[in-house]
């Protein structure tokens, strides 16, 4: 597990070809890692029918609206969360 709750990442910035669970518009975004959910089998590899072998950890992460979306009007504490697996997390630059 390279992360704990109250991490700070950020979301890896790729556009990688195929089935990919990460959503574009939080790519290259930080966010705090709200819950540790636990290690799964890769779901972008079981897509293709492989058998996702390595076992992978999935973290939520906490992002603040207004980071993602910088037209949001609503409340400045307004957040979203977003179930991410570890390949796509990295440290923030």
């Amino acid at each position: 597990m390279a992360y704990a709750v109250g991490d700070t990442v950020q979301v890896r910035y790729a556009t990688p070809p195929g089935h990919v669970r990460t959503p574009y518009y939080c790519r290259g975004h930080a966010g705090v890692v709200e819950r540790v959910c636990g290690r799964f089998h890769n779901p972008e590899e079981l897509a293709y029918g492989r058998a996702g072998e390595d076992l992978l950890t999935l973290y939520r992460v906490r992002f603040r609206q207004r980071d993602l979306w910088p037209d949001y009007s609503g409340p400045e504490t307004d957040t979203v969360e977003i179930e991410l697996y570890e390949h796509w997390l990295e440290q923030p630059r």
